[in-house]
């Protein structure tokens, strides 16, 4: 801990976090639960999304119009979000309605009503939204690369559920999915900004007092399997994700696969925007990403083309994954260092970031992690490291998911061979 981040665990098992960040007017608070798309069972796909909506629509004491007013009331923003290892709920406000902020949030996560009648409407709210992903090619491209590259297991399955799901699931899955995950053992609550640390505690043992004791089972071990998927739709373009298995949060490996990632796709001087688009003229859009999760991880590129372009940028990117397993320079490297290191920076400035940040390291790591600390694992990063990198992870299986006129798309045998070879 430094002076400004301070850590309380009640007797509940519930983790309070905070950071006090002086010159700041604001505070940003939020409850972060240890359970996302991973945690569901194959029937209840997508409870984890509903319930984020859910917990919107009404408590024993506000009804959904209350929620929204009050917070608005007061100038300030409520959100929430579902990813496959958590789902988070948050709130940014004045530093003087940083007591209302506890009060709402908590309010919203031990005492939902989940009403019938709400239930019904945000059904339809969440299939009109599985329907708009449905549509948007380049967002639901990510979704077949997710199930392909961890078939038939909850790592693969959507965030948003299937229709199919979604229009059966009844009020009882989502309210004992609620009572096994959503315990103070699971949840850490974060806040930044200005705040005084002990009088946010006590806000905390205050409004979240209600949290059902939980024992949730263990998420099931993901398993990367890796394959293809190929979609045929009469679309402009064709949009293509290239994947590969990558380290989890705390693989040593970790810090080298984020820099590999920027050094490839991570902005306008890396490689593959540089030869495919400056050079080639052959995309609007190409990057790389590398999402850790808990035991395992995805590294993998998107580009968005023509139909017959497509011919020839994959071969084209599938050469710069191999020239980067043997041939990287100090330079290029230590470019892609400063950006890794001003994103972090950067990102501390704000409160809602830092508030984030606070809770997904205790959560990953059981601790906060010192900036220091962070950058010095960077600055640790060698050519050597990037090279070794990038072979574990191009080596690997590949995963491929295209969608739009795919014909001029190499197949996986074909990428996979020329990555061997």
């Amino acid at each position: 801990m430094t002076d400004t981040v301070r850590l309380t665990r009640l007797p509940s098992g519930l983790t309070i976090v905070t950071e006090h960040m002086p010159r700041v007017e604001t505070v940003s608070f939020g409850a972060y639960v240890a359970a996302g798309t991973r945690n569901e069972d194959a029937a209840e796909n997508g409870a984890s999304h509903f319930l984020e909506h859910m917990a919107f629509k009404g408590t024993e004491k506000r009804d959904a119009a209350a929620i929204a007013r009050e917070i608005e009331n007061v100038g300030g923003h409520i959100n929430a979000y579902t990813a496959r290892e958590q789902t988070a709920y948050y709130v940014k406000v004045l530093k003087e309605d940083t007591a209302l902020a506890a009060d709402i949030i908590g309010d919203i996560l031990c005492h939902s009503t989940l009403h019938p009648e709400e239930l019904e409407r945000e059904r339809g709210v969440i299939l009109q939204e599985i329907g708009q992903a449905n549509d948007t090619p380049d967002d639901i491209v990510f979704d077949h690369f997710q199930a392909t590259a961890f078939a038939d297991q909850p790592m693969g399955r959507p965030t948003l559920g299937t229709e199919e799901i979604i229009k059966s699931m009844p009020r009882e899955a989502l309210s004992g999915y609620m009572r096994r995950h959503y315990g103070p053992e699971r949840m850490v609550i974060a806040a930044a900004g200005a705040l005084d640390h002990d009088n946010l505690v006590s806000l905390v043992e205050k409004h979240f007092s209600d949290l059902p004791r939980v024992a949730p089972p263990a998420p099931e071990a993901a398993r990367y399997t890796g394959g293809e998927y190929r979609e045929e739709r009469e679309l402009d373009q064709v949009h293509i994700v290239l994947g590969f298995p990558s380290p989890h949060h705390t693989d040593r490996d970790h810090f080298p696969t984020l820099l590999l990632s920027t050094l490839l796709g991570g902005g306008m001087s890396s490689r593959l925007f540089q030869e495919i688009r400056e050079k080639r003229g052959l995309v609007y859009s190409i990057y790389s990403f590398a999402h850790p999760y808990a035991d395992t991880g995805n590294f993998a590129i998107y580009a968005g083309t023509g139909e017959e372009q497509a011919a020839e940028l994959v071969p084209v990117a599938v050469e710069e994954l191999r020239r980067v397993q043997r041939d990287v320079t100090e330079d290029e490297l230590n470019r892609a260092k400063a950006q890794l290191r001003a994103s972090l920076l950067m990102s501390m400035e704000s409160t809602s970031s830092r508030c984030e940040q606070l809770a997904r390291q205790l959560q990953i790591h059981g601790r906060v992690i010192p900036v220091e600390e962070t950058k010095a694992k960077i600055a640790a990063v060698t050519v050597d490291d990037i090279q070794r990198v990038a072979a574990r992870l191009f080596r690997a299986k590949p995963t491929l998911a295209t969608l739009g006129p795919v014909g001029h798309v190499p197949s996986l045998d074909v990428i996979a061979g020329k990555l061997a070879a």
